[in-house]
């Protein structure tokens, strides 16, 4: 393998889980992460949106994520998502409900919809108040009764997977996509040693030593990173603008108990001076009584 190939690049993870010719490995992929919440392993799968490289790689707009049908009618989508930003938990939910809707169509009972799975795979953490790297999302209520077993979300926030022994299928697929850009095809450690994972490092291997593939890659690469450039750029100046924001409502209560300050300071002035002229008042009033006394 002439260079290293990180299959968290978006063309590299569709060639690997979308193509035809690595279905199995889109089957193993399901059935390691979704595991017990299926009715049953998934044996077989119809790719909805195969991965085309001609297509995909002439194209920077290319659909990225993978849409299959196992064989209980189930709909899953599968996508990589390298950089988080604010809006990214409505784009998730969003895609779930498209495909979920999707099943009907006109004239079409309800009792014609199948669960749906979508699993996300992220480069960055969204969940920030939580270790956990794995989160499924479902339709329940707050004592956990589900309204309807229809699948759900599954986030993966790959940054915070750390295990060292791979115990699951789950967690060599997470370790793979974690670490395979620093694999080497040549010297593979043991929880690389199975078919899948083999098979998925040739399709790495393919991207590494085809001249084209590899351009493209690259490209890919490249147009990710100023997306990132552009996003960290944003995030900078929101967190400025949020700073200043801040900076400028602290001046706002800051003049505010200035004002309030001044005017208690004027009413106790003010309270004062009636004082004054108040015990002035009754000192004349008494003045005057005496002087009545003594005529």
């Amino acid at each position: 393998m002439r260079h290293h190939i990180d299959p968290k690049i978006d063309c590299v993870f569709k060639a690997l889980l979308g193509a035809e010719a690595n279905r199995c490995l889109l089957i193993h992929f399901l059935n390691a992460m979704l595991g017990a919440d299926l009715p049953a392993p998934i044996t077989t799968v119809d790719i909805l949106n195969p991965y085309n490289e001609r297509e995909f790689l002439d194209d920077k707009l290319s659909v990225v994520d993978v849409k299959a049908r196992d064989d209980y009618g189930g709909l899953h989508q599968v996508e990589i998502q390298l950089l988080t930003y604010r809006d990214l938990p409505a784009r998730i939910s969003y895609g779930w409900a498209d495909l979920y809707s999707s099943q009907l169509n006109s004239g079409e009972t309800y009792a014609k919809l199948k669960p749906t799975y979508a699993i996300w795979l992220l480069a960055q953490d969204l969940i920030c108040d939580s270790d956990a790297y794995l989160h499924d999302f479902r339709l329940r209520d707050v004592q956990g009764l589900s309204l309807v077993e229809h699948g759900g979300i599954w986030v993966l926030e790959l940054n915070k997977f750390h295990a060292e022994l791979v115990e699951t299928e789950q967690e060599r697929w997470l370790k793979f996509f974690k670490e395979g850009a620093s694999l080497d095809s040549e010297a593979l450690p043991p929880w690389m040693q199975t078919p899948e994972m083999r098979q998925a490092m040739s399709t790495l291997e393919r991207f590494s030593e085809k001249d084209r593939a590899y351009h493209a890659y690259q490209a890919r690469q490249n147009y990710l990173r100023q997306q990132m450039s552009i996003q960290q750029e944003l995030d900078e100046r929101r967190a400025e603008a949020e700073r200043e924001r801040l900076m400028a409502e602290q001046a706002r209560q800051n003049a505010e108990q200035a004002r309030q300050s001044e005017e208690q300071t004027r009413m106790a002035l003010e309270q004062e001076r009636a004082a004054k002229e108040s015990a002035l008042a009754e000192v004349e009033r008494l003045k005057a009584q005496l002087r009545g006394s003594v005529d």
